[in-house]
């Protein structure tokens, strides 16, 4: 006998679309499931002034599917030359949600980030004064930094810093994966945290072990058992400081299975099957609702959606499709190692 289970329609507070072929490639596997996304702005070239993120939001308008209500949150792409009054007009006028910070070099399409945090000041404190929130990819990207340890040192050198010069400031410290950063946004004012389909299900054993699986290497790496024990007491504990954000981010397969294969786990297609799964086995299914549908919402101040969706259990496993053909090239979705029984109804 199926099982049902019905929660408010959630949203992805961090996905990757890209752009042209890719984008319409992928697009409907993130609309088909939730109604709205926190949309990076690592393009090439990047987002990086009010006019780019609002043709950016027509092309993926543009691409969705017919009769879609799929609602894309756009940001802003933070650098040194980034104007203040460009990013309180786009904020304030509606046309962004966030802003976002990448370390210079710290993951794909990251060139264009932050060296200097002193000269982006002035950008930040217009922000808190509008309310507008800075989500951060928190690792720091010194060479003699060990990977495993760059979001534990992030949350010291530059993480606490900011926010003890900048109090009011809103931030979200995305897709957390250490018990570092766990504690961290437990114990603070103006923070919370996204945490992906992928850092919940899988570490870093599931990467290196009987051969590279590059299909699960992404950025911030997955780490130690004790980290993504972690990050599911805080995903399942129901507290509001902690939300989805997929960090969904197709790349095609020959880019990922190459000698310098691209770091991100496409899990659009999927994600709300494998967390009902994780949540089930947790015996945290009256959780699931909090953490993919209400919490983000709290955080970025915007009302709960209205519609609903419905999880279904069944005996057989679901089949899920292993690739998404996009005409880009073929797009592998993550396999979470296990059976899944649910599926969006």
């Amino acid at each position: 006998m199926a099982r049902t289970l019905t929660i408010t329609r959630p949203d992805d507070w961090h996905l990757h679309l890209r752009d042209g072929a890719m984008l319409k490639g992928i697009l409907p596997e993130t609309a088909r499931d939730f109604a709205r996304a926190i949309i990076m702005p690592n393009l090439v070239p990047p987002v990086v002034t009010a006019k780019h993120a609002a043709a950016y939001r027509n092309r993926i308008m543009a691409a969705l599917p017919k009769g879609s209500d799929f609602q894309p949150l756009m940001t802003l792409y933070l650098t040194e030359e980034t104007d203040p009054a460009d990013v309180a007009s786009a904020f304030t006028g509606g046309l962004i949600t966030a802003v976002k910070l990448y370390p210079a070099g710290a993951t794909t399409h990251s060139a264009s980030g932050v060296k200097d945090f002193n000269r982006v000041m002035p950008v930040l404190e217009k922000m808190a004064e509008v309310g507008c929130t800075l989500c951060v990819h928190g690792e720091v990207t010194d060479p003699d930094i060990d990977i495993f340890d760059r979001e534990a040192v992030f949350i010291d050198r530059i993480l606490d810093p900011l926010r003890r010069r900048i109090p009011e400031l809103r931030i979200t410290m995305e897709h957390m994966t250490t018990k570092d950063a766990v504690d961290y946004i437990a114990a603070e004012e103006n923070i919370a945290g996204s945490i992906t389909t992928h850092h919940l299900i899988i570490n870093r054993n599931h990467i290196l072990v009987g051969g590279i699986k590059p299909h699960y290497y992404c950025l911030p790496v997955a780490k130690r058992e004790l980290h993504r024990q972690a990050l599911l007491a805080a995903a399942t504990s129901g507290e509001a400081k902690y939300f989805l954000g997929t960090d969904s981010a197709p790349h095609t397969d020959p880019n990922k299975e190459s000698a310098c294969g691209c770091a991100g786990v496409f899990s659009a297609t999927n994600t709300m099957p494998c967390l009902a799964h994780v949540y089930e086995a947790e015996n945290a299914l009256d959780k699931l609702e909090s953490f993919a549908s209400q919490n983000g919402p709290a955080h970025y101040r915007l009302p709960v959606n209205s519609g609903k969706i419905v999880l279904a259990k069944q005996d057989d496993p679901v089949t899920f499709p292993a690739k998404i053909e996009t005409g880009e090239g073929s797009v592998t979705v993550f396999d979470p190692g296990f059976p899944i029984h649910w599926r969006v109804a």
